[in-house]
């Protein structure tokens, strides 16, 4: 298979020389990124690479999390690549966007990989919305602008430190943002599987 994208390549090989336990998880990665030139855009139908940012506090005890708009869940910060397979440089410019702190430093050795599938998503007109197009009855719901089909997304996460002050502004892709201490999301239950297993590395950095 092509390697489209050797830079990622390399440091998919870096991660996995640093975390030999996850063999299975780095071929995936590796499998996906020789599988086509447009992973990194969003109109690739399988799937797309995306970059999170692992967004440290200067003392390193806490990691600033979004409460995500459209999932409503806390998460790490991130997003579309939207063709840039520079996935430090799209963590970075998305901690900075969602945030809207400065001053931040990424690092750009992978922190961590998570691929997860996205499910269907087809928004509903309301019965007070637009005129139903053809083949639906006024006031009854149908598609509108905005479906997207299941797909899989491939997480590419960086560290990325606040070096400067770290009184955010929470922007429109978050209902609000929250400085968590690591160590209570490392055995928090009921925070979400990948923010655990990346709170564990950091403990253990």
């Amino acid at each position: 298979m092509p390697a489209y994208f050797p830079r990622l390549a390399a440091a998919l090989d870096d991660y996995l020389a640093r975390h030999p336990d996850e063999g299975d998880v780095v071929a995936d990665f590796e499998q996906f990124l020789a599988s086509d030139a447009s992973v990194f855009e969003r109109h690739h139908a399988a799937g797309h690479f995306t970059g999170s940012a692992w967004l440290v506090s200067a003392d390193g005890e806490r990691v600033l999390l979004t409460h995500h708009r459209k999932l409503r869940r806390w998460l790490q910060l991130g997003g579309h690549a939207d063709g840039d397979a520079n996935l430090a440089r799209v963590a970075l410019r998305e901690a900075e966007e969602e945030s809207g702190l400065g001053q931040l430093v990424v690092e750009p050795e992978i922190f961590d990989l998570d691929a997860h599938r996205i499910a269907a998503h087809i928004p509903v007109a309301s019965p007070g919305g637009p005129a139903a197009p053809s083949g639906f009855a006024p006031g009854e719901p149908h598609p509108v602008r905005g479906e997207e089909a299941e797909h899989w997304h491939y997480d590419v996460r960086h560290v990325v430190r606040a070096t400067g002050d770290e009184e955010f502004a929470v922007s429109a892709e978050s209902l609000a943002l929250a400085w968590k201490p690591v160590r209570e999301i490392a055995t928090d239950p009921q925070a979400d599987a990948s923010l655990r297993r990346m709170a564990r590395k950091w403990l253990a950095r």
